[in-house]
């Protein structure tokens, strides 16, 4: 991780890292892309002939996976193509190279911290419901931030299947406010606190009014345990929820491939800046 700071803040990239990846590969010379994943595509493990090397395949997602830490609009991405290490075919492949050809447009981007002159701390929870064709699990999507600076992010498939989009949305929050309260006691630990409750913004207006409704409804009782979690971390005045548009939804980027505009538009959004352009 390269380090840049000024008066304007502290930047963090992996430039080189992404330049010596493409020099690896042989993609320097390669055509751009506007998006590291074509959002019409769905990939499952049967999509067509199985690739010959399949160890090179994992070496790359591997090392794509350490780009993580600073790309944040390839993160969800780099968790499909890591489903399919066991089986790999030629258009999973295919897509580990068009991750590639996206980075090559801007290696130098990485995450910006800056004073914004307040210390919340606050997630954004998102899920895709079935969003899997292979096995219809949902994916979680959730980014945490202390005083407007993004500090942790995910982008992983569920465990279960889901029933509902609201049950899938609440396990999202739940993996949300866990993250929540283990930022906060960090940052007690080292003695910085803030007495205002954590915010969680969700653009589900369902799941929001259940984790503060005190009455279970009989859709929700097969996610009891998420809701119980929830709504004492409510009460305890830890998190509260609250709505917001589904474009203004940071998290969106961490649970589906989306277009061009969007992706540039949350990128902004995140704190992501190419400080070498």
């Amino acid at each position: 991780i390269e380090v840049a700071t000024s008066h304007k803040g502290i930047s963090l990239s992996q430039r080189k890292y992404v330049i010596d990846l493409l020099e690896e590969t042989g993609m320097l010379g390669s055509k751009l892309v506007d998006t590291p994943m074509d959002p019409n595509i769905k990939l499952t493990v049967e999509d067509g002939e199985s690739l010959n090397d399949h160890e090179k395949y994992r070496r790359l997602v591997g090392k794509l996976n350490y780009l993580t830490v600073t790309r944040l609009d390839i993160a969800f991405s780099v968790s499909v193509v890591s489903q399919f290490l066991a089986s790999t075919k030629i258009t999973h492949w295919n897509v580990v190279i068009r991750i590639l050809r996206f980075l090559k447009g801007n290696p130098g981007r990485g995450l910006v911290y800056r004073d914004y002159g307040h210390r919340r701390v606050e997630g954004f929870s998102d899920s895709d419901w079935a969003g899997s064709p292979v096995d219809r699990r949902s994916t979680t999507g959730y980014c945490v931030f202390v005083g407007g600076n993004l500090v942790s992010l995910k982008s992983k498939k569920q465990s279960i299947v889901a029933r509902s989009s609201v049950e899938s949305e609440y396990r999202a929050i739940a993996h949300t406010t866990c993250e929540l309260i283990w930022v906060r006691q960090l940052l007690t630990e080292i003695g910085f606190t803030e007495a205002s409750p954590m915010q969680m913004w969700c653009d589900n207006q369902a799941a929001v009014h259940i984790s503060s409704n005190p009455v279970f409804h009989e859709r929700t009782k097969h996610i009891e345990v998420d809701c119980h979690f929830m709504r004492d971390k409510i009460q305890q005045g830890l998190i509260s929820t609250c709505h917001v548009k589904t474009g203004e939804q940071l998290a969106d980027i961490f649970t589906k491939s989306l277009g061009n505009v969007r992706v540039q538009y949350l990128c902004n959004k995140l704190g992501m800046i190419d400080i070498y352009a």
